[in-house]
């Protein structure tokens, strides 16, 4: 399968080089000698679960912790041992970390002060910034007067209005509501593609890194389990972790013997271009990749034990009925033919859309 989107064959010029970077605290390995490369102009999305070293990685990259081994390399130039004011990045926190007793433009403008810029230079430069974040009229707005989404502006703002040569945005909306986000998001991408600045952009949410990344990078337990395009991630995981975290998906033990595929007590003829080894193997579908039909004379019978509305799709569980622990859950259109709770049904898929993962 071929992507239409992010489907990049060059990645570029390097921008950001992480070599061999690893990091303990109390003991607890928490990065475990990363290497990771960054490209000019890409925005890229460390994901992974909370604890997986992500946000650590990109304290290290500002400066705001020091490796215990390995560099950070900007364009060509080792800064890790330079003080994260000296490394010219932008960074936005979490919780914004805005002044409340300042005005928005004294916000913005905080940086640029430390760096002894003229008034005049301020003033333009604070009002192009605010303009980019569409807060034009806003700068003597009180920080408690603003919605969370115009808070994170502002600290967008304050960030890009220094002009960094790398933005670092942690966790930016995970404080705001599913409708702002999915409104920021928007706005984020639009920002970044628009000044073409490179991004480095962590967040536990799948579905933003899916939205918003050229690239994303899933992490778990401080190691990279797989790097590549939002398409690239979704549709060819590396990995059981990658499969699972990254979007839904159904892990059914199986097993390949002579060419047969026994899954659910059912065997399938595997095609000679598609061959795993023999043994036991972790077989991987999403969901909707998966059809039912009425048909009970299918390879593979079950009965729908629960349903889900999703407005643009049903999600159907269904208990395999040659195996009655298993269960398989199944995602159709609206569109597609509508089935209750105790239907017997068939299952159909395509064997192509089988990833196969081998037991250890």
């Amino acid at each position: 399968m071929v992507s239409p989107f992010n489907s990049r064959t060059d990645p570029g010029v390097k921008d950001l080089e992480i070599l061999n970077i690893s990091k303990s605290f109390n003991h607890t390995v928490v990065l475990n000698a990363l290497n990771l490369d960054i490209y000019k102009g890409e925005l890229c999305c460390l994901l992974g679960p909370s604890g997986c070293g992500k946000t650590t990685l990109l304290k290290i990259i500002n400066g705001l912790l020091n490796p215990d081994s390995g560099s950070v390399i900007l364009d060509g130039g080792d800064i890790t041992s330079l003080s994260c004011q000296k490394r010219d990045l932008g960074m936005v926190f979490q919780n914004y970390a805005l002044f409340p007793h300042m005005d928005v433009s004294n916000n913005v403008a905080y940086g640029l002060r430390r760096r002894h810029i003229s008034k005049n230079a301020i003033s333009q430069k604070v009002n192009n910034a605010l303009s980019l974040v569409r807060l034009s009229g806003y700068g003597s707005r009180r920080i408690h007067e603003l919605s969370g989404g115009q808070q994170q502006r502002v600290a967008l703002a304050r960030a890009l209005v220094i002009e960094p040569r790398v933005l670092l945005l942690d966790e930016p909306l995970s404080n705001l509501d599913a409708r702002l986000r999915a409104d920021m998001r928007d706005e984020i991408k639009r920002i970044q593609k628009q000044l073409g600045i490179t991004t480095i952009y962590v967040t536990h949410d799948q579905e933003e890194a899916m939205s918003i990344a050229d690239r994303i990078v899933v992490m778990n337990e401080g190691n990279i389990e797989q790097t590549g395009t939002p398409f690239e991630i979704y549709e060819y995981p590396t990995s059981e972790f990658v499969a699972e975290f990254v979007g839904n998906i159904n892990l059914l033990s199986g097993e390949i013997l002579h060419q047969t595929l026994v899954l659910f007590g059912a065997s399938f003829k595997i095609p000679e271009d598609n061959m795993p080894n023999d043994g036991d193997v972790t077989c991987a579908i999403r969901p909707e990749r998966i059809n039912m039909t009425n048909s009970n004379e299918a390879e593979i019978t079950g009965i729908i034990v629960r349903t889900a509305y999703f407005g643009s799709s049903i999600r159907y569980d269904v208990q395999i009925t040659t195996q009655s622990e298993s269960t398989l859950i199944v995602q159709l259109p609206v569109s597609t033919e509508a089935y209750d709770i105790g239907d017997t049904v068939g299952i159909e898929f395509k064997f192509s859309d089988l990833k196969f993962f081998k037991n250890h």
